[in-house]
């Protein structure tokens, strides 16, 4: 990535520089389509910026990545290119008050999901196209000023192959043959324009509200409609447009509403206003369970909210990202629980979302929720458990410290004062003051700009009647935090459940607070802090709540306090205080009886991590067969046909570790076994497919036999991952070279190539790999986008060569490489820290046999 970085200090002077009053950008897509699939294909794209010098200066440059560019105008004066454009900028001097810049350059499709994605269709042969840009990738298509605080209008002119559709962020203004030309926008940054073109499906609908119509359309590939569900998609839509509504008080303010669903996609999803793109693995090919389509739902709510946060008011620079998607997390689960079916929202925001936050407030990159972002290889690694769910847990702490009507009356004020422009973190504080009459600047010092999660654990004491003489809540960390927080009390009743009799709330500071409130209650079985989930930080139990939680833990009635002791037992096994093994007891005692399905599937998920990760190795073999014994017990006891039967099916084929086990995996696809009820659909087939591949017990023939029936994009990623997991030196040395050694893989197979690569089977069978690793990763880095590296570099790291050598090697790496690129180097150290931690709690597995 030579060249293509751009820092802070440069967007600054830059902004302090200029204006920009529009941008016109023609792009000649004919050249997608016909011709061969070999080599690089460019399309023509003419851009004309217009913008004014604000301030005293005569040089400037603009941001534009592409294999050549034939053309360079400023002002009327021809530039000459092998001059000005040295690959990723074009140099500008001679800038007068009033500039008119015009750039014709031939810019390249994208294979990585960066910049105008190109994909053809294996099942049809149609070709698709649509952007992604964020952070910095609306340069791969055309020449801009490519940073979020230089916003402008723009207008777009797309010239595409016959017979297809095209949409952009306006709607369409006019049609001459190949040619279409849409409405001018709003000024919005350059990150979220965006263009999708191609034979897609479309439906329509619209949303009305009062004398408000938004014209809504959704798209997928012609080859998935057979699959697609708009009608939930749109309902979903609309309840989210009713929410936004009610409580922001700021009618929608981009017109039209299209959602596409694209292939070979690198996100969940992107919020370009009018024209949101999602990935199309949320269309559904088989039978899936409520969770997927809660997930489904929580994405599109989460897009919506961008509309205000991030569209219409937007960071200055990517150190206030949060501001954006900290919010949209925020309001994704908000709204969801108020506007949708999905009313346990805020369990799967516990059980789920808050896990990914806490794993990244712990590694060794952990930062504030207001980063400091140097440049752009900065904010594309900080799209993360941090900005995103750490920073919605922090405002849900917020309602709760400000309360519900101030946030709101905030946002209100926030939208109205700086539409179309952009913020930083004090603008938002000062409307934050004026509605909720706190002082907004302690609460920002402790919860956005300090880092690192608290710990909270209950101290209780008794009296000699056994009631609670005092329950107090002792905080550690390195910055210890004001917590608005919940502590509930549960017993058992004598049906056997276990339910909540007394809760208080409390401000919790300092080292040590007393929950005066709770003196004088009976004795708990339960003590559980943080009830409710109403702040950020791990939670632990008191020797008798714990002993309690391995007896009864699947008798608490409340789905969201089971939800939280869950993710507090969890914490507690990666900390190394609770052994691996006995987690796994857990899952196998209680996670038969969770009815939360989002929480069984992330069950599911730890259960296999603990194996994996932090079980000692010598008790991997039995572990590995309990847990497959349990799923199968659990498979058979399922309720036919329910979503919980389809979890335990998947959960079984994942953790399939004996003969007996592939046996019944072969029979189900080839229907010599049966389980009442379960469906083997396509989906469900690759699931039972790629671990007897991963053990031996499918060849190349067998995978082969199995995309024939199911030659589409899905089957080719399947099977690209199947092929990539058999245990054979050969078959590893291939995966490698087409991942590390060759860039002809499109980001989809990269992933899936890297996924099938990685076996907890196969440690011996990949052992020779991390050396190569190491010597590999740097030119990675260098040669390979943004978006490939991260893959490369995270997902071969050989965290499976679990022991101190590996970490020897980490360290002798970073050691010999202080110089190299500072995202590069802070992604080998949250490896290096997750191998670390995985190998202490695995020493106290190994102390607990």
């Amino acid at each position: 990535m030579p060249g293509e970085n751009l820092s802070r200090d440069e967007a600054r002077a830059r902004a302090e520089l200029l204006s920009v009053d529009g941008y016109e950008v023609a792009l000649d897509l004919r050249s997608a389509v016909g011709g061969s699939e070999s080599g690089r294909r460019t399309f023509r794209s003419v851009t004309t910026i217009r913008f004014r010098r604000v301030a005293p200066g005569t040089a400037t440059f603009v941001d534009l990545i592409a294999p050549s560019v034939n053309a360079v105008t400023l002002n009327g004066r021809e530039l000459d290119p092998a001059v000005v454009f040295d690959g990723s900028r074009i140099s500008l001097d001679g800038l007068a008050d009033e500039n008119v810049l015009v750039v014709d350059a031939q810019c390249a499709y994208s294979r990585t999901g960066e910049g105008l994605h190109r994909f053809v269709d294996p099942e049809d042969g149609e070709v698709y196209l649509y952007t992604q840009y964020e952070p910095a990738d609306a340069r791969r298509v055309f020449a801009n000023f490519e940073q979020p605080d230089l916003k402008a209008p723009f207008r777009f002119e797309v010239t595409a192959p016959e017979g297809w559709s095209v949409w952009s962020n306006g709607v369409e203004e006019s049609r001459d043959g190949e040619v279409r030309r849409f409405a001018e926008t709003a000024p919005i940054s350059t990150y979220i324009t965006c263009v999708v073109a191609g034979p897609y499906h479309r439906v329509t609908d619209t949303y009305r509200r009062g004398e408000l119509e938004i014209p809504l359309g959704a798209m997928c590939r012609r080859s998935l409609a057979k699959h697609f569900d708009p009608e939930d998609v749109f309902l979903v839509t609309k309840q989210g447009f009713d929410f936004f509504h009610d409580n922001f008080d700021y009618p929608y303010p981009f017109g039209k509403y299209d959602q596409a669903f694209v292939p070979e996609y690198n996100l969940g999803a992107m919020e370009n206003p009018g024209m949101v793109t999602f990935r199309e693995e949320y269309i559904y090919r088989g039978k899936v369970t409520q969770a997927a389509y809660e997930r489904r739902a929580n994405v599109i709510l989460h897009e919506m909210a961008h509309m205000w946060f991030g569209d219409l008011v937007t960071m200055t620079w990517w150190d206030d990202l949060w501001l954006k998607e900290s919010f949209a997390d925020f309001m994704g689960s908000f709204s969801l629980a108020e506007a949708t079916r999905f009313t346990n929202s805020w369990v799967t925001f516990a059980n789920s979302r808050k896990a990914w936050a806490y794993r990244a407030d712990q590694l060794p990159s952990t930062h504030p929720v207001t980063a400091d972002i140097r440049d752009l290889e900065d904010a594309k690694l900080n799209f993360d458990g941090i900005t995103y769910a750490k920073g919605a847990a922090v405002l849900k702490q917020l309602v709760a410290y400000a309360g519900r009507d101030a946030f709101m009356e905030g946002a209100r004020r926030y939208f109205k004062r700086h539409a179309y422009g952009n913020t930083r973190l004090e603008d938002l504080l000062s409307v934050l003051e004026e509605t909720s009459g706190r002082d907004m600047r302690a609460w920002s010092r402790a919860w956005l700009q300090t880092s690192g999660v608290n710990v909270l654990t209950p101290v209780v004491t008794h009296d000699a009647d056994g009631r609670i003489s005092e329950l107090a809540v002792l905080q550690e960390g390195d910055e210890l935090r004001p917590h608005r927080a919940a502590v509930g009390l549960y017993r058992l009743t004598p049906g056997g459940e276990l339910v909540r009799y007394a809760r208080a709330e409390a401000d919790i500071t300092g080292e040590r607070t007393v929950v005066a409130e709770l003196a004088g209650a009976e004795r708990a079985d339960l003590v559980l802090v943080n009830d409710d989930d109403l702040t950020y930080g791990k939670v632990r139990f008191d020797d008798g709540s714990l002993a309690t939680l391995r007896a009864h833990l699947g008798d608490l009635t409340d789905p969201l306090a089971r939800a939280l002791c869950w993710s507090a037992l969890w914490n507690l096994t990666r900390d190394a205080v609770l052994p691996a093994r006995d987690f796994v007891a857990l899952v196998l005692a209680f996670a038969g009886r969770e009815s939360d399905i989002g929480v069984l599937q992330m069950l599911h998920a730890w259960a296999r991590s603990a194996l994996v990760n932090y079980a000692a190795p010598q008790w991997r073999e039995e572990g590995g067969r309990l847990l497959a014994g349990g799923a199968l017990r659990e498979l058979r006891a399922a309720e036919p046909g329910s979503e919980h039967q389809l979890t335990w099916a998947r959960f079984f084929a994942a953790v399939a570790a004996s003969e007996e086990d592939f046996q019944l995996l072969e029979g189900l696809l080839d229907g010599a076994a049966k389980i009442d009820g379960l469906d083997v659909d396509q989906e469900l087939r690759w699931s039972f497919l790629e671990p007897l591949a991963a053990h031996g017990r499918a060849d190349e023939a067998v995978i082969a036999a199995e995309l024939a029936r199911d030659d589409t994009a899905s089957g080719k990623r399947h099977q690209v991952r199947a092929l990539a997991s058999r245990p054979s030196e050969a078959v590893k040395a291939q995966a490698w070279a087409q991942v590390v050694e060759s860039d002809a893989l499109s980001n989809a197979l990269v992933e899936a190539t890297i996924a099938g690569f990685v076996q907890p089977s196969q440690r011996a069978l990949t052992a020779p790999y991390a050396p190569k690793y190491f010597a590999a990763i740097e030119r990675v880095w260098a040669e390979r986008s943004i978006q490939i590296g991260m893959d490369v570099v995270r997902g071969l790291f050989p965290s499976l060569q679990d022991d101190p050598a590996t970490l020897e090697a980490t360290d002798a790496w970073l050691a010999a490489h202080e110089s190299a690129a500072p995202a590069l180097r802070r992604l080998v150290l949250e490896a290096r820290d997750d191998l670390a931690r995985a190998l202490r709690a695995q020493a106290r597995d190994a102390a607990a046999g």
